[in-house]
């Protein structure tokens, strides 16, 4: 049951505590495969393969200088992964419940039989820090749906739309139209069918995977009691505030500063949606945008949202 656990961190503090939580709480430590990407200053206390024992450590640092932002960074991660059976992508802020692995894989296998692939993902509940100790701050203990904010609209000039998770009052896994970068668990062979796009920068990565995805013919699934935590990046979270890429002390002095990137990340998102040929890193055929739209509410094609895109998916909607 090996997991290859990727995980692209740029500066955080908290990244040692995410490691060492998640060998701790799993049911089978020695099977884990830590993929880090650490973006830290030189001489910064970083992991070592004695910190994640009986786990196995695969680390390379980039000085934060030189990082071109999270999408880029996850690219580096997966090409750390090593024939692993699953695939789990995360934040490097997190918490996990006992037994964490072996809850994903049951859930994951459960969904699986009869399908060409599938990914649990959802932005998962929070958690903060109180006198040290990792305190849970759950919004349900049951599922976190994703939709398209309240108020939710295109902007002329670009397809990115801003996602929440919803929670829904449900015992069973509940299609899905939206992923959560940073939680999310799939089959080994997710590596290969869906590299990751190092051309996005932050804004439309989780857009883009989840029309690849639905258009190879892969399903979205949130799941009750989802067993990770994270530690959101706010006055709340009891921990100091993380850098992030697009602070200005580094910013300036880079080459190519965050907003190029994200006007390039912008572009790369339209060009994706609108059937352009990028490789491995396009659409698939087993469906197409139009049968995304009328799944999930959300046309790109027409720059409209339909109701269905601001409420969660049942098991009946399920795509076709």
């Amino acid at each position: 049951m090996s997991i290859f656990v990727s995980v692209a961190s740029y500066c955080d503090p908290v990244l040692g505590f995410t490691l060492a939580r998640a060998v701790a709480t799993a049911r089978w430590p020695d099977q884990l495969h830590f993929g880090v990407v650490d973006q830290s200053p030189a001489g910064s206390t970083h992991p070592s393969s004695a910190d994640v024992g009986p786990a196995r450590l695969s680390y390379v640092r980039v000085d934060p200088l030189y990082a071109r932002g999270p999408c880029w960074a996850r690219a580096l991660a997966m090409s750390l992964y090593d024939g692993e059976q699953w695939f789990f992508q995360i934040d490097s802020h997190m918490d996990f419940d006992p037994h964490w692995d072996a809850r994903l894989i049951a859930q994951a296998q459960a969904v699986l039989p009869g399908r060409k692939g599938v990914a649990l993902s959802s932005y998962p509940n929070s958690f903060v820090f109180e006198d040290n100790r990792a305190v849970r701050r759950p919004a349900t203990d049951k599922i976190l749906a994703h939709v398209v904010k309240p108020g939710g609209l295109f902007e002329p000039d670009h397809p990115v739309l801003g996602f929440e998770a919803h929670p829904l009052d449900c015992d069973e896994p509940v299609p899905g139209f939206h992923v959560g970068a940073g939680c999310l668990f799939a089959p080994g062979t997710f590596v290969q069918a869906f590299p990751y796009d190092p051309w996005f920068y932050f804004h439309g990565e989780e857009q883009a995977l989840a029309a690849r995805l639905f258009t190879h013919g892969w399903d979205i699934f949130h799941v009750p009691g989802l067993p990770v935590y994270h530690l959101y990046n706010n006055a709340e979270s009891g921990a100091p505030p993380r850098p992030m890429h697009w602070d200005p002390a580094l910013d300036t002095q880079r080459q190519r500063n965050w907003w190029t990137l994200e006007q390039r990340s912008r572009a790369r998102l339209a060009d994706l949606l609108g059937g352009a040929p990028l490789g491995v890193y396009g659409l698939g055929q087993v469906r197409s945008m139009a049968d995304y739209a009328s799944f999930s509410g959300i046309d790109y094609a027409a720059r409209t949202l339909a109701p269905r895109a601001f409420a969660p998916l049942t098991r009946l909607s399920q795509p076709g």
